[in-house]
């Protein structure tokens, strides 16, 4: 059951966001109510998009987000940021999990899709120091 709210809540999430294009949105419940794949592509009113894959399982009363890539790049298909966790970076102290930017590899935690919409809002909407000139 936690998996299916958990799944209304992405939904709830992008279907709230007038100002994002949801090309691709796909749910596959491997065993119902246990585990599931969710699958997006959204894209932004300056062209960027975000391309995401969560496999969620449900062990007991915990949903576990076992695999995961969150992958945000320009119009021109540039990188912005992507969280994985992919094990290829043991380097990193948050091994697997880790984020990459254009400048290089960082430490991350697993960030949930609404807190990856919020960082992609400060690229899209960035706040100016008030009495700054232009």
């Amino acid at each position: 059951m936690r998996l299916r709210r958990y799944l209304d809540r992405i939904q709830n999430i992008l279907y709230s966001r007038r100002e994002i294009r949801l090309e691709l949105f796909r749910v596959k419940e491997i065993v119902p109510d246990q585990a599931g794949i969710i699958e997006g592509r959204l894209h932004f009113w300056d062209d960027s998009r975000l391309e995401f894959t969560e496999t969620l399982t449900e062990q007991g009363v915990v949903l576990i987000k076992t695999d995961y890539a969150y992958h945000y790049q320009d119009a021109d298909d540039n990188l912005v940021f992507r969280y994985d966790n992919a094990p290829h970076h043991p380097e990193v102290p948050t091994h697997p999990h880790h984020k990459h930017t254009s400048t290089g590899i960082e430490a991350a935690t697993p960030p949930h899709l609404n807190e990856v919409l919020h960082e992609i809002d400060q690229y899209l909407y960035p706040k100016t120091t008030p009495g700054a000139q232009s």
